[in-house]
């Protein structure tokens, strides 16, 4: 049996991915034939996959291929819902595009001002790296030295307050810049947020030409509802990787019925068990603890709307599909 190398996947490409093992060696590979069948219905690998590598020699050339044998199970994964309707859907109503794998941390980047920030898509972000069981999730605030509406910092204060730390920063002025360096430091991270809030302009600010590297692999492009993408993770000078994933900035969340969105709501969820009905959906029924605690405060009455419209959008997709 030929020796097996164990590595990681930093680069995924028209069904072929990039292994690199140990002393940074880069193989390209493509799937063992039985992961090739898995792979028809999800998807087996993607990057930040850990992979267990076996090597042959191209005929008649020195160069090395790589055989992806087997898939380390994974401790978090990053997905959307993608529609799959029509003739190359093969019937499927809708499945899984899994973004990324093993993240340690996301960071969703917003800007205080020019574009102000789109609070119910990070309400999202949230609740999607709640689901894929993300360690840490990580606000970044850009563009603090411009001026912005007073209610910003309260905002933002209050979801520090529920648990998610805000990074505020200036990519002209480079303010926080040493602090997001400094939780950037190992591991997988995944950096993404809304066009316009100055992602690139900080990713050069952390390290050099980081902008323009993570740009150049988070190619993105859509037939139809079908999805393709060539992706990457670029390598942080201090260790570690990081990864822009343009896929999650138009998110469909995956694999949450419309009962299950409390739980990934993290300051409504310690109140679910107070309503008096255990199937309570927080929007009419009396008696419900949800309720109480946004009429005194306990949580923002933004967070309660962007909840209640995404359980309905939630709801409808439900229907749909389970028709």
């Amino acid at each position: 049996m030929p020796e097996r190398l164990q590595g990681l996947i930093v680069k995924e490409q028209s069904g072929f991915y990039w292994v690199e093992v140990k002393d940074q060696a880069t193989y390209m590979c493509e799937l063992r034939g039985r992961l090739k069948e898995e792979a028809k219905s999800s998807d087996i690998a993607a990057i930040g996959d850990r992979a267990s590598i076996s090597l042959r020699r191209e005929e008649g050339t020195d160069v090395l291929m790589g055989v992806i044998e087997e898939l380390a199970p994974r401790k978090s994964v990053l997905s959307r819902a993608l529609r799959t309707t029509g003739k190359r859907g093969a019937g499927q109503a809708e499945r899984e595009q899994v973004l990324i794998a093993n993240v340690d941390r996301a960071l969703f980047v917003f800007s205080a001002a020019q574009p102000a920030p789109n609070l119910k898509m990070l309400d999202r972000f949230l609740v999607a790296g709640e689901k894929s069981q993300i360690a840490d999730l990580l606000i970044v605030l850009n563009k603090i030295d411009l001026e912005y509406s007073p209610d910003i910092d309260e905002i933002f204060s209050a979801y520090e307050s529920i648990g998610y730390p805000v990074f505020r920063s200036s990519a002209l002025r480079g303010d926080g810049i040493d602090s997001l360096k400094s939780v950037l430091g190992d591991g997988i991270s995944v950096f993404t947020g809304p066009s316009g809030v100055g992602k690139t302009s900080l990713l050069n600010r952390i390290q050099p030409g980081l902008g323009r590297q993570v740009k150049a692999v988070g190619q993105h492009s859509a037939e139809g509802v079908h999805t393709t993408r060539d992706s990457a993770l670029a390598r942080l000078e201090g260790g570690g990787y990081l990864a822009d994933t343009p896929g999650i900035r138009s998110l469909t969340v995956w694999d949450i019925e419309p009962d299950e969105l409390d739980a990934y709501y993290a300051d409504i969820q310690p109140y679910v068990l107070d309503c008096k009905f255990s199937n309570c959906t927080h929007i009419d029924e009396p008696d419900c603890a949800v309720r109480r605690a946004v009429e005194r405060g306990a949580i923002l009455p933004r967070r309660y709307k962007n909840y209640l419209d995404l359980r309905e959008e939630l709801r409808d997709t439900y229907i749909i599909y389970n028709r």
